[in-house]
């Protein structure tokens, strides 16, 4: 099917060969800072050319795991449509949607968490644990349930209420951490590596990597077997701006596709870690990661190397807004779309709004939207209430 390749030194690995990250290049890796060796999936990508049919594509041909392993929890193919409302009031021309808050946990976090469970199963690991601000947990929880298998969460005890009320609904435990999401993810590698189970962190277990790809693979059939010139994705940890890379990459590699999108990487002014090191070239931790958009505060995110690596590859640039311009992009998202996105999702229309003039009004343009405003309406009221 395929074999890990570690993004670093680019060493090949058969699939059982190893679990996380590339045993070379992890050795110095230390919690605390960007993983090192985060590993992807290469795959026969003739094969894959071989038996694709646009008549009746099977984006399957492009899963880590086997039909037959997947829990039963239906996920993805989101909407993507244009929005001519919005188009009106940006002044772009062709401006899409991919509306991933109709998830079934509320966010683009299933699309990973799906995959990892498939993992769980495939192997037959009973529990599965990880670290997260909410959505990830909430989302690892729902698919867990699904498949019967245990969710352990290792959350800040900061995170948004509604989240954390989410992972318990459905049946998780949930371990609350007094610090930030870096301390969680920290304690969630501590606590497999002492007491066994499927770590999901991102980016450390591969596969969230290649659940992330989906979206991807879902816009170029649903645009017509073609990809769009930009996608403006939210960035935290660097994860799913890494997989959406790796979702056109594989396309490209199979010849479907010529080019990959440019890939606009959007960040809180106080969570810019990535936007920093894609500017400079010279990595350094975010001083004081705290936002109103909770899904994108990272001190240290897991998966800088790639997603820096992604973005140049593309020919895509950063961008950073403050938390009053994604708040008013909240709003406005939601009065010309009826799409309620949270912060950190509606980070993306202020990045557009503030990248007016480097980015062609007349090109094909997608908001990623990767997580419903009800997952976090305290910030929503306090904004609308002053």
């Amino acid at each position: 099917m395929f074999r890990y390749k570690c993004t670093q030194c680019g060493k090949e690995y058969k699939r059982d060969e190893v679990k996380y990250l590339c045993p070379d290049c992890s050795k110095s890796y230390e919690p605390g800072m960007p993983l090192k060796g985060v590993l992807t999936a290469e795959f026969d990508y003739d094969l894959i050319k071989s038996k694709f049919n646009r008549e009746n594509p099977d984006l399957n041909l492009f899963s880590a795991v086997e039909k037959k392993f997947y829990p039963g929890f239906f996920h993805g193919n989101t909407p993507f449509h244009k929005s001519e409302r919005l188009c009106g009031f940006t002044g772009f021309e062709n401006l899409y949607l991919k509306n991933d808050t109709l998830n079934p946990s509320g966010s683009y976090k299933d699309r990973a968490s799906f995959l990892v469970v498939a993992e769980a199963i495939r192997i037959g690991e009973e529990k599965i644990v990880t670290a997260s601000t909410g959505n990830a947990a909430s989302s690892l929880a729902a698919v867990c349930a699904s498949a019967g298998k245990k969710a352990l969460i290792f959350a800040p005890e900061s995170a948004p209420a509604a989240k954390l009320l989410q992972m318990q609904v459905y049946g998780a435990e949930v371990f609350k951490v007094k610090g930030t999401y870096d301390d969680a993810f920290k304690l969630s590698i501590e606590y497999t590596n002492d007491n066994g189970g499927l770590n999901r962190n991102t980016a450390y277990h591969p596969l969230t990597i290649e659940g992330k790809k989906t979206s991807a693979l879902e816009m170029f059939v649903q645009n017509n077997f073609k990809p769009p010139d930009a996608v403006l994705i939210p960035v935290g940890d660097g994860v799913i701006i890494s997989g959406v890379y790796k979702g056109f990459y594989d396309l490209k590699m199979c010849g479907l596709i010529e080019k990959i999108p440019e890939l606009i990487c959007v960040q809180s002014e106080n969570s810019n870690a990535i936007s920093n090191f894609i500017e400079t070239g010279v990595y350094s931790d975010a001083a004081n990661p705290a936002t109103v958009a909770d899904s994108i505060s990272v001190k240290t995110p897991s998966n800088a190397y790639m997603a820096r690596n992604a973005v140049i590859a593309s020919g895509g640039f950063a961008v950073t807004v403050s938390d009053k311009e994604i708040m008013e992009a909240q709003k406005t998202l939601a009065a010309t779309t009826g799409m309620y996105a949270e912060p950190s999702s509606a980070a993306v229309l202020a990045g557009l709004l503030k990248s007016k003039t480097k980015l062609d009004k007349k090109k094909q343009i997608v908001l990623l939207i990767t997580g419903s405003g009800l997952k976090d309406t305290a910030a929503t009221a306090k904004y609308l209430n002053g």
